[in-house]
């Protein structure tokens, strides 16, 4: 049987959930003779690739490079994970919504408090645009799984993945069992009326 193509992809978040999937320790070695992991921050690789088979995406879609990425993703993966509370419902990084627009917020940031420039970085490349809220990935995205957490621990991790990994061989987002409704976002903002669909 040919191996799965995994992939992680880290968002608008802390990148606690993948420090706690190395937590899986020696199981990592089992999954290395399972999957080929081919993409991850945890990598050298540059571009989403096509043709991936379950793709772990933590974090919230909180700027213009989240929100491409996390679209390239969906149209390449045939199973898409929410990884975590930021992916799931927004969590910590939804907490700017309700608190002042992105400008206000960076003007506080880089202007008002102590900032050797004394100006937000407006130059592409040095800070993606933030979008006007931070978003949960459902909301922008079709999701086939959530693995909530903050982080979610090494063994919900490692039954999570071995639950895909099954899934993935077997038929895909289909023959997994319909996934529970994702938690309410943090903050407030459009619905899921948006969210594009599977690749």
């Amino acid at each position: 049987m040919d191996r799965l193509r995994v992939a992680t992809v880290w968002l608008g978040g802390c990148s606690g959930c993948h420090m706690s999937l190395l937590d899986v320790d020696e199981w990592l070695f089992d999954l290395a003779e399972a999957v080929d992991v081919v993409y991850s921050p945890l990598l050298d690789v540059k571009a989403f690739p096509e043709d991936v088979d379950v793709t772990l995406v933590e974090g919230a879609v909180a700027n213009e490079d989240n929100l491409e990425l996390v679209r390239q993703v969906r149209r390449n993966s045939r199973i898409l994970v929410a990884f975590g509370d930021c992916a799931v419902s927004g969590n910590v990084t939804a907490m700017r919504n309700p608190v002042a627009p992105p400008e206000e917020i960076l003007h506080r940031l880089y202007v008002e408090a102590v900032d050797l420039q004394g100006q937000p970085p407006r130059e592409r490349g040095v800070l993606p645009s933030l979008l006007g809220r931070a978003r949960p990935v459902h909301e922008v995205v079709a999701v086939d799984a959530f693995v909530q957490g903050c982080p979610p621990s090494a063994p919900e991790i490692r039954a999570a993945i071995e639950r895909l990994v099954e899934a993935a061989r077997s038929g895909g987002a289909s023959s997994l069992p319909d996934p529970l409704p994702p938690p309410p976002a943090c903050g407030e903002g459009e619905g899921a009326s948006e969210t594009e669909g599977r690749g």
